[in-house]
Parts: structure tokens; sequence; C-alpha cells
């Protein structure tokens, strides 16, 4: 069915995808502009299909070109990687005690047919009360500067995060069960083509 790329730098998808998945990385050069702040799923959608779409180019053959992009969400509003140190504590001191969600959406372009698929998992995240001591320690010890809401829920001591629901490595970044979905409609639409 063709060969699989990882159109993303991310270590964490690649670590997640690295035992189901035959991948090779290449990362996106699409430069992501931020027109808005006010989320809505074709938003993400139209980042991870840009992504995926920019590497069409770059590769040779039948290839099987993974896209995605995660946000957080709170309140409608999409916290996006924050800008340095002082903008990761504003953003952890809004999520302190709330509930927010994780939008993860994944694009798959064939690049012989020209089909695509586009999916989006939603998560839910509610943090603890977080004192200004513990996000210091989370900002100056981690490195929240690469990720959508300054956090990764996979890295964050104990007591940060009261619950999540839905799935964790679409919180982390990729959600393995949509993409295997994004798979499968691929696959019909090809035998659908013949």
């Amino acid at each position: 069915m063709g060969k699989n790329i990882l159109a993303s730098s991310s270590p964490r998808r690649a670590e997640i995808l690295k035992d189901k998945y035959v991948f090779e990385i290449v990362p996106s050069p699409y430069e992501e502009i931020h027109a808005t702040t006010v989320f809505s799923y074709e938003y993400v959608e139209n980042l991870a299909y840009n992504k995926a779409k920019a590497v069409v180019p770059l590769v040779k053959g039948d290839c099987n070109i993974i896209g995605a992009d995660t946000v957080v969400v709170l309140d409608g509003k999409i916290l996006e990687k924050p800008h340095n140190s002082e903008d990761a504590k504003r953003m952890l001191k809004s999520l302190s005690g709330r509930e927010h969600q994780v939008v993860t959406s994944i694009a798959l372009i064939n690049t012989i047919t020209g089909r695509h698929v586009i999916k989006s998992t939603t998560s839910k995240v509610i943090f603890n009360n977080l004192t200004d001591k513990m996000i210091d320690f989370y900002v100056n010890n981690f490195k929240p500067l690469d990720k959508a809401g300054a956090y990764g829920i996979q890295e964050l001591p104990a007591g940060y995060v009261k619950s999540y629901s839905g799935n964790l490595e679409n919180i982390i970044g990729i959600c393995p069960k949509a993409l295997e979905e994004c798979f499968q409609r691929l696959l019909f639409d090809k035998k659908q083509l013949k």
C-alpha cells in the first residue's frame, strides 16, 4: 500500500507510532500561520492537511503521508505553543483548576491517487489547582516551549493533572486508533477507484 511518511519532527509522535507502523520521517516545511485563536475543527484539520501536503513534492513513488496538528482548547480559544517562559507560565495559570480539551487532527494523503482522509480526536484534561511554585518548577525544569498549551501530559510531575478522559496518546500528540481508521478509509478509497 505504499511507503509511510511521518510529516512531523515531533519525537513524541514518532515514539507513539514506532511499534505500530514502519515509517520514514520527513519534517514538513509548511509554516504555520496562526490567523485566529478561535477554535474550530476546520482550522486544526487544515493545519494537519497543509503539513502533509507540503511533503508531497519531497517524496517519490507511492507514499502515504501522515500530517498531524495538536491544539489545546480552553473556553473555545486555542492555546498554541508559548512564545517564551512567561507566556508558558501564563498558559499554565489559565489551565489551573480547570477542564480543557486537547484536539489532534490527522491528515493522510496518498501521493499516487491524491486521495486524502482527515480525522480529529478530542480528549479532555482537568488540572489540579497549580501553585506558582508548581508552575515555575515545571517551566524551569521541562521544555514547555515546543508544546501546545505549554505542557506535555506524559512528563508532568504527580499532582498536576486531576484526571483525563479519552485517548492519552491523542493528548501526547497522535491517536493510533484514529490513524488506523484513516488508513482503512484510504485503502477503501483506493479499491473503489480501481
